[in-house]
């Protein structure tokens, strides 16, 4: 045991995190509450955390530690600014039964929540938004949730007996009508064996480095080996140039 016990909740603590700098303790609590401790002394930082109108069941930190969020027999997910205890935005809402589990991606940019509804649900952290359908395949309520750390996949366990590995996010097929680019929806080919990605006239349009072509997904977003140091790149079309024309800006800048 190091130091004494960190008292202040009325009721049974269901939930804590460490914030990701190992300076602050969070906890979520049956007292509908969150409290913030510094982990050095133990003593309760700022006011507790009151607007959940239920049992507060999870608690975790954005991976940047600016934001807390918090999961609730309430059936809504709130975030707060980790500094001020402000919320932020309006709570997130869709569930239809207690959230058991909520946790950031690694990246910081999704919100992933499991419920007593038998579902997980993944938001945009910055919006609030859904970004997908419910992932449906737990017969019974999903109690716990992690994310891959190369942010490809999510975990479950439920009261089912039964772990589901899931894609963070799916990448179906790209359509022309749905390509980012409408004139040049060739972009999102994939790369050939050395790198090169054609178009439609499989003329040359960019190269991609052999080592980081383990997949272009939608859209046009590349998948970087675990292996490097670069996590992954997006590559902006805007201002492409194609065919003859790269030419004349390579001479150009070299001029």
């Amino acid at each position: 045991m190091i130091g004494r016990p960190l008292n202040g909740h009325t009721s049974c603590v269901l939930s804590i995190a460490y914030s990701p700098n190992g300076q602050h303790i969070i906890s979520g609590s049956r007292d509908r509450t969150i409290r913030i401790w510094d982990a050095e002394t133990g003593v309760a930082i700022g006011r507790p955390l009151k607007e959940h109108a239920g049992n507060v069941w999870s608690v975790a930190y954005s991976p940047d530690g600016q934001h807390i969020i918090s999961g609730s027999s309430d059936r809504t997910i709130q975030i707060w600014d980790a500094e001020t205890g402000a919320l932020v935005g309006m709570p997130l809402q869709g569930h239809a039964d207690k959230v058991k589990a909520v946790i950031y991606s690694p990246n910081g940019q999704h919100i992933i929540s499991a419920s007593n509804d038998r579902t997980i649900r993944i938001w945009d952290a910055t919006t609030g938004a859904e970004i997908s359908k419910p992932l449906m395949a737990h017969t019974d309520f999903v109690t716990s949730i992690t994310c891959s750390p190369d942010r490809r996949h999510i975990v479950s366990g439920s009261w089912d007996t039964t772990i589901h590995v899931w894609e963070l996010l799916p990448h179906p097929p790209i359509q022309p009508s749905l390509s980012y680019n409408q004139i040049h929806a060739e972009f999102y080919a994939q790369p050939d064996a050395n790198g090169w990605v054609r178009d439609s006239k499989n003329d040359l349009l960019y190269c991609v480095p052999t080592d980081c072509c383990t997949g272009l997904h939608s859209p046009a977003l590349l998948t970087i080996p675990s292996t490097s140091h670069t996590r992954s790149v997006a590559l902006d079309f805007e201002d492409f140039v194609f065919g003859t024309s790269w030419a004349k800006i390579f001479n150009s800048a070299n001029a």
